[in-house]
């Protein structure tokens, strides 16, 4: 049976605690920072499995995505690698990982154990509300993803839509300033698979950049890339970044944010659009939707529209980590069910585009210690993101999902 999603590479666990001060040091209070495998810190395998028993893991990267697909009733499987050591032949960060996603229905067949480095690990220091705390992530055994190594195991998968995650965050998969990323999406394309890349937040302090209308080196890794790609959406902030840094004349310093996004869009149009010889869909998501641009194979597009969510209402927000991974999954859902309709022109953007409101809705006010549990079928989240109707409270929606 053929695969409707596979997800490559950023499998991460991710370990929160009080403990994690160091994380500080490294990233400042609530930054983000890219550590090198040997500043890991010296925690034994006992140790963070002590955590992990405590309930002090969840699943980061394709853990963000996949169990929401495979709960939604997707086939959907991931392809990375993991570390090895004494838990089953992983190390306890694999372990947990492997088993949370296999756990929730996702196809781990095309893992790869790699034999030196652990498996991808981030350490998130929990604070008091009100504070920010660090995060400081380490790819570890992500930083050695091998496209040659994977590609039979996506040919065997044989799905309808290749997600990889992420741009910038792989040394071996952003090498030759991301061509070889770029190479592997034609080649996937060739296939007839549909390709989507997401690119993770790569500074520390967003704000103070845009502000300054200053590069981001990791970007660059985008310019071969954005002009072969099916699907590309990403954040405000990141598209002010990007555009800074790939269109060094059009330098945006955050000062208007429709001005930005429109700005975005239309570099996007003119520099990348139009050179894979199919549609491509491009989007800027807010805390209230999406701003999209969909271009036929001509490269002719109908223009940026906004997409609203009508899930606003319903539901107290637990945790936006994750919020636009779980967009993403709700928006390729429907793409999966859609995708002749995607790749001759004829998607209908706006239910795309609310099938990842109504999914990042559920997944941001759900409990910590049950993302997945509320995901509904594909079938029920499209037909409520098809509806047309705008949900007021949180029980209305609850009503409508159980059906």
């Amino acid at each position: 049976m053929k695969t409707d999603v596979v997800i490559l590479n950023t499998s991460v666990l991710d370990l929160r605690s009080a403990d994690f001060a160091f994380t500080g040091k490294l990233a400042g209070a609530g930054g983000l920072a890219l550590c090198e495998t040997a500043d890991m810190p010296p925690y034994t395998q006992d140790e963070l499995m002590g955590y992990i028993v405590n309930g002090k893991a969840t699943a980061g990267g394709g853990g963000n995505t996949a169990p929401l697909l495979a709960h939604a009733g997707l086939r959907v499987a991931v392809g990375s690698n993991l570390g090895k050591g004494g838990y089953g032949g992983l190390d306890a960060q694999g372990r947990t990982f492997h088993d949370i996603l296999s756990a929730n229905g996702v196809d781990m067949s095309a893992t790869v154990v790699h034999p030196t480095l652990p498996t991808g690990t981030t350490f998130i220091h929990e604070v008091p509300r009100g504070e920010r705390g660090g995060i400081a992530y380490f790819p570890n055994a992500n930083n050695d993803f091998d496209f040659e190594v994977f590609k039979p195991e996506v040919l065997r998968l044989a799905p309808k839509v290749v997600y990889y995650m992420y741009s910038g965050l792989s040394k071996r998969g952003d090498a030759n300033g991301g061509r070889d990323l770029a190479a592997f999406v034609v080649w996937c394309r060739k296939q007839g698979f549909i390709t989507i890349v997401d690119s993770h937040t790569l500074c520390g302090n967003p704000h103070e950049l845009i502000g300054q209308g200053l590069p981001v080196a990791a970007y660059g890794l985008l310019a071969p890339l954005l002009g072969e790609l099916d699907i590309f959406f990403t954040s405000v902030d990141e598209a002010r970044m990007i555009r800074n840094t790939l269109e060094r004349e059009g330098c945006d310093h955050g000062e208007d944010t429709q001005a930005s996004i429109h700005g975005f869009l239309d570099f996007a149009r003119q520099r990348f659009c139009g050179r894979s010889g199919r549609p491509q869909l491009f989007g800027v998501t807010v805390k209230n939707g999406a701003y999209t641009l969909y271009v036929d194979a001509q490269g002719k597009t109908r223009g940026v529209t906004f997409c609203k969510s009508r899930y606003m209402a319903a539901g107290r927000v637990v945790d936006l980590v994750g919020a636009g991974d779980s967009f993403r999954a709700g928006l390729i859902g429907y793409i999966t069910r859609n995708s002749d309709a995607f790749l001759n022109g004829t998607l209908n953007v706006a239910d795309a585009v609310q099938s990842g409101n109504l999914m990042a809705s559920i997944y941001v006010t759900s409990p910590l210690n049950d993302r997945y549990g509320s995901i509904p079928n594909l079938d029920v989240l499209i037909a409520i993101a098809c509806d047309g109707k705008d949900y007021a409270d949180e029980e209305e929606l609850k009503r409508a999902l159980r059906g």
